[in-house]
């Protein structure tokens, strides 16, 4: 996976510099082209000569060493790597980073790169639990940094704890498995739907359901992080899009969500329909504000456009997968619903189990193939859940063709 891979190596100040050598000398074995990054502080640690030596390659520590007077280095190294790996990665670097400060070599290239970054910290056990580092790493994830947990042992400070630097065959294997998953969808556009839909009743009022979105939206992310081409038609919810590959269509009501699947239905290759769209909405609405009076209030519903069975009847080279949130029989209803609406994948969840209702950032999920079988996933986060429905169609799709 790694071989002829351009990688940049981010090392920072701390006493697992050491260990950077051999990460180093391990790339540079498997045949990726290293260019390695010290701070000032790392210096002190290790001779920029050791690294040189291993990879092969000039080391830079100095935003000012211009190397070649035609280019300015800290964007022409930006430009060049494929991966870019902070490893030890201290406190003090997360936070200049999660912050945008580029004050040295190591800083300015990180925020110009457009690499996939991996963070492997290293520092002692309170540092690593300190709420603002906490803090600095889950702002850094969310603009799609992606961390490999230090170990748990003996540190060099001389307590025993997590903020061990992992060691260097696991960090590379965590880079080999993750830049493999990224390419499985590759050249497939993926349509999803997210969140639930609003329908008025006057401009004050009206009627939705307990829907965050965050189970399409995980799908939506994870689609793009695979190599996916993603259009995410959602309804109102408190979610922003990380990836820029994914172009969000923003709806409100159930009709405006089945216009906007069906004008993108043709672009194609896969949809899932997570979206709880509203099954009824008032057949009367009002332009003012209803005033509340002593008598019971009715209202007369009428059914919105069954967006997933119109796409069922429409499908052509679709790959088709609906939802089901069920309370109760759900693997029975959602046999159901597959074959009612000619899907050839249903994801089942129990919303009143514990840890798959809405609004929790875990699921448990029985994916039901259009041959009834049944693959039960146990509580996990959404997006391992999505990585999970995401093997499972590329199984499918694999085995058709």
């Amino acid at each position: 996976m790694l071989q002829n891979k351009k990688i940049l190596l981010a090392v920072t100040g701390g006493i697992a510099v050491y260990k950077a050598c051999d990460l180093t000398s391990k790339l540079t074995q498997k045949g990726a082209d290293v260019r390695v990054i010290m701070t000032e502080s790392a210096c002190e640690f290790v001779s920029p000569l050791t690294f040189q030596a291993l990879s092969r390659n000039p080391v830079y520590t100095d935003t000012f060493d211009e190397k070649d007077p035609k280019k300015i280095a800290h964007i022409d190294l930006a430009d060049w790597a494929e991966i870019a790996i902070i490893a030890p990665a201290t406190a003090n670097t997360l936070s200049k980073v999660a912050n945008g400060l580029g004050d040295d070599m190591l800083t300015t290239t990180l925020l110009a790169t457009r690499a996939t970054i991996y963070v492997a910290p290293a520092m002692n056990v309170h540092m690593y639990q300190n709420k603002a580092v906490i803090e600095n790493m889950k702002k850094l994830t969310n603009f799609g940094y992606n961390f490999i947990e230090p170990g748990a042992g003996y540190l060099a400070c001389g307590y025993v704890g997590k903020g061990r630097l992992e060691e260097p065959t696991t960090i590379i294997e965590v880079i080999e498995k993750h830049e493999n998953k990224k390419g499985i969808l590759k050249g497939k556009k993926v349509l999803i739907t997210a969140g639930p839909t609003r329908e008025g009743v006057d401009p004050v009022r009206f009627f939705s359901n307990r829907s965050t979105g965050k189970m399409g939206f995980a799908l939506a992310e994870v689609a793009a992080n695979f190599g996916a081409e993603v259009i995410l038609v959602s309804g109102p919810v408190d979610l922003e899009v990380k990836n820029t590959h994914i172009k969000q269509i923003k709806v409100v009501t159930a009709e405006e969500m089945y216009q906007a699947v069906h004008e993108n239905y043709a672009f194609a290759d896969i949809v899932i329909k997570a979206a709880a769209v509203a099954d009824y909405r008032p057949k009367q609405t009002h332009d003012q504000k209803m005033k509340k009076s002593d008598d019971a209030l009715i209202f007369e519903m009428e059914r919105t456009k069954d967006i997933l069975k119109s796409l069922g009847e429409k499908k052509d080279k679709q790959f088709l997968v609906g939802f089901a949130a069920e309370t109760e029989n759900q693997i029975a209803n959602g046999k159901r619903k597959l074959i009612k609406k000619n899907l050839d994948a249903i994801v089942i969840n129990n919303v009143s189990e514990a840890g798959a209702g809405f609004g929790t950032d875990t699921n448990i999920v029985t994916y039901l193939d259009k041959n009834l079988k049944e693959h039960p996933f146990s509580i996990d986060s959404k997006e391992a859940i999505s990585e999970k429905i995401y093997n499972q169609i590329i199984k499918t799709i694999k085995d058709e063709a």
